[in-house]
């Protein structure tokens, strides 16, 4: 056990920058699924290409959300399990968590498939719209288990200590979906069709590296197969502390629908597609800031099983520090070169880019807040407290941000749904810092009372 070993002896900052830099680079060039995509659709089809994968985008966040919910919930319980020295109890999570996977997966597609066009529609897909999100969405769904198990056990990976594995992870999938976009769209000249078969293929390479990692010996968990049977125990507490993750994820797709309907009903298919291209730059800028938390997250969680707090306060204030410094200097690119940014796209369409621009602009005007939020939310889920993770989560995505999204444009039209993000961003951030504080007082509490020797009365404070 080496390797989890050293998250409860190793300097704080070491640790930090060992897990945090494979898991920011992964999640960086894993946010070029969605980018490259558009980039080449946006280029090569036009804005109703950009618009159609826009379209499609709530139903990919929901098979993020269910990699999240196994992914997230069973990491999390594995670091925990690792500090407190039960490896057997870890595997079995891991095991469960595999089968897990691979059910809701076939569930989500068989579904989805069933359902595809007023799926679509109900996320906001116009006539002229249809076509592209139906063809582009119908086939990534395809790909439904191999999105799932690529994110969902990759968490593990980390949270036994393989920060760098988990990074090929992404990387691999990540390269791979550039260069067949490249050669599916462009030399073929497929389309967005094109641009779907990339993807699937992607993450296909992700998912066969995932499996060959825990299947080749070369973890410290082993997969065994009596551990693949469904534990009714298990399974809760794997659902119950990937609960947070997963409803935020779910909430942002409920937002992407009503956002997506928003912008069809006060502005056209070029607010949507402008829409579209401010997301795909909000998740490049948020990458990694979501690698800080993952880093974060195998350190806080051992440190806390091992009830090493001083070292859980280390962790999470630099934590803090690191992802709001991200925040900030991408907060400062937007604001200064957004006509820049929203050209990589398209190069044509004026509309498109001055609305685009100004759209950057004013969404993420409280950008520089959103790093100490996220990564505040996430500490939560890392110690153990799914409940409090799942409420500042869904702070930000769904309890502000989709009634901001309804409400402001009543009284503001299109900009209205603009101002929605900065609106929220302030009203979670204030919300999350509370809650931070109060934990704070706790774990200081917790230390307090470890040194008397009163162990016992720690599990009565939590």
């Amino acid at each position: 056990m080496r390797q989890p070993n050293e998250l409860g002896k190793e300097n704080i900052t070491k640790l930090l920058i060992k897990f945090s830099i494979p898991a920011i680079v992964g999640m960086l060039v894993n946010a070029l699924y969605n980018i490259v995509d558009r980039i080449f659709v946006g280029n090569r089809v036009g804005a109703l290409g950009i618009a159609g994968i826009t379209v499609a985008f709530p139903i990919l966040l929901v098979l993020l959300a269910c990699a999240l919910l196994i992914g997230v919930g069973s990491s999390s319980l594995i670091s925990i399990k690792l500090g407190q020295e039960k490896e057997e109890e870890a595997e079995s999570i891991l095991g469960n968590a595999i089968t897990l996977i691979t059910v809701i997966s076939i569930i989500i597609t068989v579904g989805s498939l069933i359902f595809l066009e007023p799926l679509l529609s109900i996320f906001g897909a116009s006539d002229a719209v249809m076509p592209y999100a139906k063809e582009y969405t119908g086939i990534v769904l395809l790909g439904s288990f191999f999105f799932i198990i690529g994110i969902g056990l990759n968490h593990p990976i980390r949270a036994e200590g393989s920060p760098r594995i988990a990074m090929w992870t992404m990387m691999i999938g990540a390269i791979t979906n550039i260069v067949l976009d490249y050669l599916f769209i462009i030399v073929f000249d497929w389309g967005i069709r094109g641009a779907a078969i990339a993807t699937v293929i992607a993450k296909g390479m992700s998912a066969a590296w995932v499996l060959h990692y825990f299947f080749s010996g070369r973890s410290i968990l082993k997969l065994r197969l009596n551990n693949l049977k469904l534990r009714l125990d298990t399974t809760s507490k794997i659902l119950l502390m990937g609960w947070a993750p997963f409803i935020l994820q779910l909430g942002t797709s409920v937002f992407n629908l009503i956002m997506n309907r928003s912008l069809v009903a006060y502005g056209d298919d070029i607010a949507l597609s402008a829409m579209g291209i401010v997301m795909s730059i909000m998740s490049l800028i948020l990458m990694p800031i979501f690698g800080v938390t993952q880093g974060l997250q195998p350190i806080v969680g051992y440190n806390y099983g091992a009830r090493r707090y001083d070292r859980v306060k280390d962790a999470l204030k630099k934590g803090l520090l690191v992802a709001t410094i991200f925040s900030t200097l991408g907060f400062i690119g937007i604001q200064l070169f957004p006509r820049q940014l929203v050209y990589l796209f398209n190069k044509d369409n004026e509309e498109l880019i001055t609305f685009g621009a100004r759209s950057l602009r004013i969404f993420m005007g409280l950008l520089p807040v959103v790093g100490f939020q996220v990564t505040g939310a996430n500490f939560f889920q890392a110690i153990g407290k799914p409940k409090q993770a799942a409420f500042l989560s869904l702070s930000r995505q769904v309890l502000f941000l989709i009634p901001a999204v309804l409400i402001l444009p009543l009284f503001f039209d299109l900009n209205g749904v603009l101002l929605a993000g900065p609106v929220a961003d302030f009203i979670a951030f204030s919300i999350t810092s509370f809650w931070l504080y109060k934990e704070w007082k706790k774990l200081n509490q917790y230390a307090m009372t470890l040194e008397d020797g009163k162990t016992t009365e720690i599990e009565q404070l939590a």
